[in-house]
């Protein structure tokens, strides 16, 4: 499975990895909802279960996704701050439907 996490991404997230409380956490990208042919997502931190695969990400973050379940595989974590301060969690090899 793959996940790409943006250089705007990466810097919220190292610092919420950071805090003391979240030192044994992960990000977690679930699906909240699905509309046939596309996902809405998710972002939480948590800790992996037999069901899931840990992805280390191309900026040294590992994130946990539910394994076999073909639209979290190839998501992209991004993070604006324009027009709403929050993260935009996408899968362009299903559509770029995401969800803020």
């Amino acid at each position: 499975m793959r996940c790409k996490i943006t250089r705007n991404a990466a810097k919220v997230m190292l610092r919420e990895l950071e805090q003391e409380t979240n030192q044994d956490l992960k990000f977690r990208v679930f699906i909240t909802h699905m509309h046939g042919d596309h996902a809405h997502y998710g972002l939480t931190l948590d800790k992996p279960t037999e069901q899931d695969e840990v992805v280390m990400t191309d900026k040294k973050i590992e994130v946990i996704l539910q394994r076999d379940e073909p639209f979290l595989d190839g998501v992209k974590i991004d993070y604006l701050y324009f027009p709403q301060e929050g993260y935009v969690i996408t899968n362009p090899s299903k559509g770029y439907h995401g969800e803020y």
